[in-house]
């Protein structure tokens, strides 16, 4: 039976700007209609010559399964300590329970933490034959694809890297073979918590008119937009 909490009126331009990295999940399975509906608009993207050079490995509760779940998991808590240490998470206001930066590092923990309880997990691997971001080109796309499809059937997921620390166990595992890279992993489920518009740099910041550094006064971002203050700094023009 398909999910009974679609959002069929849910339109693309919407979907683009809600669609969040959703890290903690319910118990609530995929079914297999939604988890097709999911992986069939994932393959409808676009790739390099059109070779569809991807393939996605659909980890969900067979014997294969839980031990890739279980691999993964030691891998996303080893990465996880070590960037929630490395980048300060327990300091500053990282100590306010309110802070972004607590709540961020709360989702985090309980991430990791029950990794091995994610309804479906999926690796999203991609051909090599360049080496390079040619070939990031040709799988990346349908990755958010799948995102954006997860988003309107009810589900969230997150593109993640940390399987990087145990590829070559999980590629023996899984059976991948040597000619496709594994470029990502991307667990999904139902959100405990909910989609929402997501919080970015104003948009003037980002994108340039004509060559580098000059303001493009025909960006706008709609009216009521939120930001963050993550990522590249604000010119000093602007903050003036």
């Amino acid at each position: 039976m398909a999910s009974t909490e679609h959002d069929n009126s849910l339109g693309l331009l919407e979907g683009l700007a809600t669609t969040r990295a959703i890290r903690r999940y319910t118990d609530d399975p995929i079914t297999d209609e939604d988890l097709s509906t999911i992986l069939y608009s994932a393959t409808r993207a676009p790739t390099g010559s059109n070779r569809q050079g991807f393939r996605f490995v659909v980890l969900r509760d067979g014997p294969v399964a839980t031990r890739a779940k279980a691999l993964l998991g030691e891998a996303f808590r080893a990465g996880w300590g070590t960037k929630r240490a490395t980048d300060g998470y327990d300091a500053g206001t990282g100590t306010l329970d309110d802070s972004p930066k607590a709540r961020t590092a709360r989702a985090m923990q309980h991430f990791v933490d029950h990794f091995e309880a994610t309804p479906v997990v999926v690796l999203a691997c991609v051909e090599v034959r360049h080496g390079g971001i040619q070939d990031g080109a040709s799988v990346y796309p349908a990755v958010q694809n799948l995102l954006l499809a997860a988003r309107a059937l009810g589900y969230g997921g997150v593109l993640t890297g940390w399987h990087r620390m145990v590829e070559d166990e999980l590629r023996q595992l899984t059976g991948i073979p040597e000619t496709f890279a594994i470029a990502g992993t991307i667990p999904l489920g139902r959100p405990q918590g909910h989609h929402g518009p997501v919080r970015r740099r104003p948009v003037r910041e980002l994108v340039f008119d004509d060559r580098w550094d000059n303001s493009a006064d025909w960006a706008v971002d709609p009216v009521g937009t939120r930001f963050t203050s993550a990522g590249p700094k604000r010119s000093t023009t602007e903050d003036a």
